[in-house]
C-alpha cells in the first residue's frame, strides 16, 4: 500500500511536466537560416557583386578549414544555378542584381552531394527559381 502513493505521485509529475513541454510561444520567428542569403537580406546594402556581399555579411563562408589531402588541396567550390564556376575568385565576377540566393553548404555535406574534391565546401548561387 505504501507503493501505490509512491506511484501516484510521480505520475502527476510527469502529466504536470509533460503539459509545460508542449506548449511554444506562438509569436516567435523561427531562428534564421544562417547558411541562406536571400534577396530580401541583400536588399538593404548596395554590394556590386556577389564576393562583396559574402565577404561583408558572412566571411566565414570563404575560409577553407585546414588541409583535405595533402597531394592535392582541395578549395571552397562556387555554383551558378547548379554549374561549377571554380573557387572563390568566380565570386568577383558575379553581379549581384539578378540573384535570388546564397547558400552554403558545408564540406561533409557537399562532399556527399558533388565529390570529395568538395570538402572545404560550396557556395551555391541560384539566379532563377
Amino acid at each position: 500500500m505504501t507503493r501505490l502513493p509512491c506511484v501516484l505521485g510521480w505520475a502527476a509529475i510527469l502529466v504536470a511536466t509533460s503539459g509545460c513541454a508542449a506548449h511554444s510561444a506562438p509569436d516567435r520567428a523561427p531562428p534564421a537560416d544562417r547558411n541562406l542569403l536571400t534577396q530580401e537580406d541583400l536588399r538593404e546594402y548596395r554590394f556590386a557583386t556577389v564576393f562583396d556581399a559574402i565577404e561583408a555579411l558572412r566571411s566565414h563562408w570563404l575560409q577553407e578549414r585546414g588541409p583535405d589531402s595533402f597531394s592535392i588541396p582541395g578549395h571552397v567550390q562556387v555554383y551558378l544555378d547548379d554549374s561549377r564556376l571554380g573557387g572563390v575568385e568566380a565570386l568577383r565576377t558575379l553581379p549581384l542584381a539578378n540573384v535570388l540566393y546564397i547558400r552554403h553548404v558545408n564540406g561533409v555535406d557537399a562532399a556527399a552531394r558533388w565529390g570529395l574534391d568538395h570538402g572545404h565546401g560550396v557556395i551555391l548561387v541560384s539566379t532563377r527559381r
